[in-house]
């Protein structure tokens, strides 16, 4: 299984290393793809740094368009067999890698979300964006008839003909609910395992908004009609 893990950066310059460090300790990426969503305060720099080497390819985007963005571009760009999405913030843990894979490669699943609400160790913070990731997923269950406990999850693997007959027109963070909406309708396997978690809160520069929230709930009712 060649495995193409997909990081999205932006504006991660005290991040970038540690997270490309920790991916490649796995030993498990056939290939990382970066796509460094127009970053300013010198992440660029480090990545033009480490293009070509380790198995690290690098994308630059010339302005910021956001997230989905990012993942669509290395979704174009991506190899593998088998994509996962790696955000570059230190929140989530290539630890995971092994648990995450393994109902793919075990046959069993198209699709595997790594949920934060299914008992594995987690900071404890952030209350209220916690409720909000929960309503969210709620509204998705209820729309497409599921029981996904965690929908805007970061960690998304999925074997690379899933997108067959997908197209993803999100550029923001609006991408997990378009996503997680058209593979449901597709109706292929998917299955979630706990992950950890360590979230960052905005003094630290988390990125997402309360806007964020609002633009999710109209892409599940949107997607829910129209491809």
């Amino acid at each position: 299984m060649k495995l193409s893990v997909i990081i999205p950066v932006y504006n991660e310059v005290q991040n970038i290393t540690e997270i490309l460090k920790r991916v490649q300790a796995t030993a498990l990426p056939w290939e990382i793809v970066i796509v460094d969503d127009g970053s300013t305060d010198g992440t660029r720099d480090i990545l033009k740094e480490l293009d070509g080497k380790d198995k690290i390819r690098v994308i630059l985007h010339d302005k910021n368009q956001g997230k989905g963005a990012a993942v669509r571009t290395g979704f174009s760009e991506a190899k593998g067999d088998v994509f996962l999405i790696q955000d570059a913030d230190l929140e989530y843990d290539p630890r995971d890698y092994p648990a995450i894979l393994r109902p793919i490669e075990e046959g069993i699943a198209d699709v595997v979300y790594g949920s934060r609400f299914l008992g594995a160790a987690r900071r404890s913070t952030m209350f209220w964006h916690m409720i909000a990731n929960k309503l969210l997923t709620l509204f998705t269950n209820i729309l497409y008839n599921n029981i996904l406990t965690d929908m805007e999850t970061g960690y998304k693997v999925f074997r690379r003909e899933v997108l067959d007959g997908i197209t993803i027109h999100s550029n923001s963070f609006n991408f997990e609910p378009e996503f997680t909406a058209k593979i449901l309708k597709k109706k292929v396997r998917i299955f979630e395992v706990p992950i950890t978690f360590n979230p960052r809160d905005y003094s630290d520069g988390k990125k997402i908004k309360l806007h964020d929230a609002f633009e999710a709930i109209w892409a599940l009712i949107k997607y829910r009609f129209v491809n």
